[in-house]
């Protein structure tokens, strides 16, 4: 039984509650995060997960989410493998210490999936993994030599670029190939690169040199496509899905400047025209990685700098675009790129924190949004076009 002071207690709490998840509902709907779908998900919930032995680096304190049809249970926020902003010169002895310290960091806080997307940052990351491989998931990619690359757009050059890198990194096998494609959502990709992206990941993985594959992209309907057409080389895709992003019931091109738009629920759920990427990820059951939830820092006030004189406004704007991402079912895990030991725990505070915003925060998320797509770089306003509906 509670004593008076815990009962007395105990009913101030509820009544908070009530009065603090009344607000939250209302906004909710204000940010377009929806009234209901945004609870703190459980592990064992989205699958196969259920045992956190099974999980790896398992922390009770972070939420785990099934990597589509891989099965995997991946933590909620995972560790991207830029490093924006980091002082320190890559290979230094500095640099080295600051990997090793933020993986060790990820490790501790239950966090288990690293993407790396560049030569750089594969040899970075193994040699910071070295001695502890199964304590986190590694995702690769050799964007120098693959698809951005003409002279990499063969399947024989893909898998030469994937055993030059495993070699010189002296991994024997990768979790993920996420081959990275299209770089400007202006430039396209023929049939024959299709093929030879999915005969690449297909010999890696028959080969055991990689678990999962995939592709990474900043294209919105060539993703959609490649999900439907080859089910069974995309298990995983690593697209945007930023603190501005939308639920869109589905998407229309409309052509010309105005770019992607949402078009209303009333519309015909067949019509070819429509594309969401949300909902094709939940069709054709594929893990997803969310890249640039930041928008390359344009969220926040110091633009991504480290320790500045609006460190705790950013590490606030960090959370709360961390908590509205993983209001998306569909997505697996945001991957920001965290350059700190401090950045590290506060993403994954993030996790333990409520998802539906109260009335302030609301405003003030309002706020940050707003700020990052008017303080976006010219080379990245396609992110804004391309991605806002999602």
């Amino acid at each position: 039984m509670l004593n008076k002071q815990e009962s007395e207690k105990s009913g101030r709490i509820s009544r908070r509650k009530f009065m603090r998840d009344s607000a939250m509902t209302a906004a909710g709907i204000a940010v377009g995060l929806g009234a209901s779908g945004c609870q703190n998900a459980q592990v064992g919930e989205t699958g196969d997960a259920a045992e956190p032995e099974k999980i790896r680096s398992y922390n009770p304190d972070m939420e785990y989410r099934r990597l589509g049809k891989t099965g995997k249970m991946v933590s909620a926020v995972a560790l991207g493998g830029h490093w924006k902003k980091l002082p320190h010169k890559y290979g230094s002895e500095q640099f080295k210490e600051n990997r090793r310290d933020v993986v060790s960091a990820c490790i501790n806080c239950g966090i288990n999936y690293i993407d790396a997307c560049t030569g750089k940052e594969v040899l970075a990351y193994a040699e910071a993994l070295r001695g502890r491989r199964e304590k986190m998931y590694l995702g690769h990619s050799f964007c120098e030599h693959e698809m951005r690359n003409p002279k990499w757009q063969t399947a024989d050059k893909l898998l030469e670029g994937l055993d030059d890198l495993l070699g010189r990194a002296k991994l024997e096998y990768v979790d993920l190939w996420r081959i990275t494609c299209y770089w400007e959502p202006s430039t396209d990709h023929t049939i024959k690169h299709e093929h030879a992206i999915v005969q690449a990941l297909e010999k890696a993985r028959k080969a055991g040199k990689v678990r999962f594959t995939g592709i990474s992209t900043h294209k919105h309907d060539w993703v959609i496509r490649m999900m439907k057409v080859y089910p069974e080389q995309m298990q995983v895709v690593v697209v945007p899905y930023t603190a501005g992003s939308k639920n869109a019931h589905a998407r229309v091109d409309p052509g010309g400047e105005a770019g992607w738009q949402a078009v209303p629920d009333s519309a015909a759920a067949q019509d070819e025209s429509m594309l969401s990427v949300i909902g094709a990820v939940k069709k054709h059951d594929v893990g997803w990685f969310g890249i640039k939830p930041f928008a390359s820092g344009s969220v926040f006030k110091s633009r991504g700098a480290v320790n500045p004189a609006t460190k705790e406004v950013d590490d606030e704007r960090a959370r709360m675009t961390l908590r509205y991402i993983l209001c998306n079912d569909a997505l697996t895990a945001p991957i920001p790129g965290m350059i700190t030991v401090d950045q590290v725990k506060n993403a994954a505070l993030a996790v333990t924190e409520r998802r539906k915003f109260d009335l302030d925060e609301a405003q003030r998320f309002e706020e940050a949004v707003g700020e990052m797509w008017a303080n976006l770089p010219p080379n990245y306003q396609w992110l804004k076009r391309e991605w806002e509906w999602v």
